[in-house]
């Protein structure tokens, strides 16, 4: 196997390894859509550092997963439970909903009426600026 792959695999058990204090955490629903039942993944919330950190995870479901990382196949109807996400006490969670808000509140009034309301205190803010800069430099 090549380094970058070990290295990639590495992370990922990494990842792996938070499962079971993120399913505490979440009671075993997806922590953006509240779906439970289903089987939940760890997703990192951007920026990404060199080693994952627990507080920049959350416990989400293969659709808001599979939606999140292909923003081409969002689907605005999809994403209503952001009025419960958005004001979630996890940061991380808190700052996920609102990047899925911005991505969609063009196309989706009830995103742009949340975006409105929500208020980040000066920590989340720069999380928020970093996780939109780092998104950008993906695309």
């Amino acid at each position: 196997m090549s380094k970058g792959a070990d290295k990639h695999q590495g992370r990922i058990n990494e990842l792996n390894s938070f499962g079971k204090d993120l399913a505490r955490r979440s009671k075993s629903h997806c922590e953006l859509c509240a779906n439970h039942g289903v089987k939940l993944f760890v997703h990192e919330v951007p920026p990404l550092s060199k080693q994952p950190e627990f507080e920049h995870c959350i416990f989400i479901c293969e659709t808001c997963q599979s939606q999140i990382n292909k923003p081409k196949t969002l689907d605005i109807n999809y994403w209503h439970c952001l009025h419960s996400s958005i004001w979630s006490e996890v940061p991380a969670v808190q700052i996920m909903a609102v990047l899925v808000a911005k991505s969609i509140a063009e196309k989706a009034d009830y995103a742009a009426e949340l975006l409105d309301q929500i208020y980040l205190d000066e920590d989340q803010q720069l999380w928020l600026e970093e996780a939109e800069a780092d998104l950008a430099k993906k695309k």
